[in-house]
C-alpha cells in the first residue's frame, strides 16, 4: 500500500507531517491578513477615562487579576451568574487584557453598577464586613494614599501609540477630566461625558477633600461591563 512508505520511513513521515501542518497553518492565518479588523465593532465601546485608567493601573499593580477573571465564558451557568458572555471588543483597549483563568473570587467583567460606591469602600477596606466568607485581603491603604497620576496625559499618549484611539482633545484634557470625574459637580462633567460617555461621576471613596487611589479603583470597577447595551446588542453573525 502507498502509505507504507510513510509508515516505514521516518524522514518521509516527518516531511509529510511538516507539509500537512504548514497547509493547516496557512489556511488559518492567510485569511486574517486579508481582513482590516478581526474584532467585531460594538456600539458603546470607548477607551478608559483618565480616572478609570488610573484605577486599572492600581488593579494590575495589586495583582487583582490573580484571583478575579474578567471573562464571562459562553456557557449557560456563567451567563446566569455573571451576565452576557464577554465580547472581544470589550477588551480591545486593554494592555494587558484581564481575562484570567482563576477565580478565587468572582468574575468582575460585569461588576459595574452591581454595588454602590459605599459597598465598594467597605469591601476594599475590610472585605469581611460585607462578605463574611471572603478570604480577600483588605486594602485600607488605598483610601489613605493620594492618587499620583500627574502624568495622565503621557499615559494616554503612550496608549495611543499602541493603538488606543485617544484623541488630541482627550490627551490635552486628561488632568481636567480626571478631576471632573472624581469631584463631580466641581468639574466640567459635561465635557467629560462628551469625551467618555457613561463615565460614572462622583466622590467614590466618601472623602470629597482629596482624590485617592480608592477613588480611582472604584471608578474603574464601576464601569466594568457597563458600556455595551446588551438589550439591543446583536452579534454580526446572527444578522447574516
Amino acid at each position: 500500500m502507498s502509505h507504507e512508505k510513510f509508515e516505514t520511513n521516518v524522514i518521509i513521515l516527518i516531511i509529510g507531517i511538516l507539509i500537512t501542518i504548514s497547509i493547516g497553518g496557512l489556511v488559518q492565518l492567510v485569511p486574517l491578513y486579508t481582513m482590516e479588523q478581526t474584532i467585531e465593532e460594538v456600539d458603546g465601546m470607548r477607551p478608559y477615562s483618565p480616572l478609570e485608567l488610573a484605577g486599572r493601573n492600581i488593579y494590575v499593580r495589586e495583582g487583582c487579576y490573580t484571583c478575579h477573571s474578567q471573562q464571562v465564558r459562553p456557557f449557560r451557568d456563567e451567563a446566569e451568574r455573571y451576565g452576557h458572555y464577554s465580547l472581544a471588543a470589550e477588551s480591545m483597549y486593554d494592555h494587558p487584557f484581564q481575562w484570567g483563568s482563576k477565580r478565587t473570587g468572582p468574575d468582575l467583567a460585569r461588576v459595574g453598577g452591581k454595588y454602590s460606591n459605599d459597598w465598594h469602600v467597605a469591601h476594599m477596606i475590610d472585605p469581611r464586613s460585607v462578605v463574611p466568607e471572603s478570604i480577600m485581603p483588605g486594602y485600607p491603604f488605598l483610601a489613605e494614599k493620594d492618587l499620583g497620576f500627574d502624568d495622565a496625559a503621557d499615559h494616554l499618549g503612550t496608549l495611543r501609540v499602541v493603538g488606543v484611539p485617544y484623541t488630541d482633545d482627550q490627551i490635552a484634557n486628561a488632568a481636567a477630566d480626571l478631576a471632573a470625574q472624581a469631584n463631580g459637580e466641581e468639574g466640567d462633567t459635561d465635557a467629560l461625558l462628551a469625551r467618555y460617555p457613561k463615565a460614572v461621576v462622583g466622590d467614590f471613596d466618601g472623602d470629597p477633600a482629596r482624590v485617592t487611589e480608592l477613588d480611582a479603583m472604584i471608578a474603574y470597577l464601576q464601569m466594568l461591563g457597563t458600556l455595551v447595551d446588551f438589550t439591543t446588542f446583536k452579534p454580526e453573525m446572527a444578522q447574516r
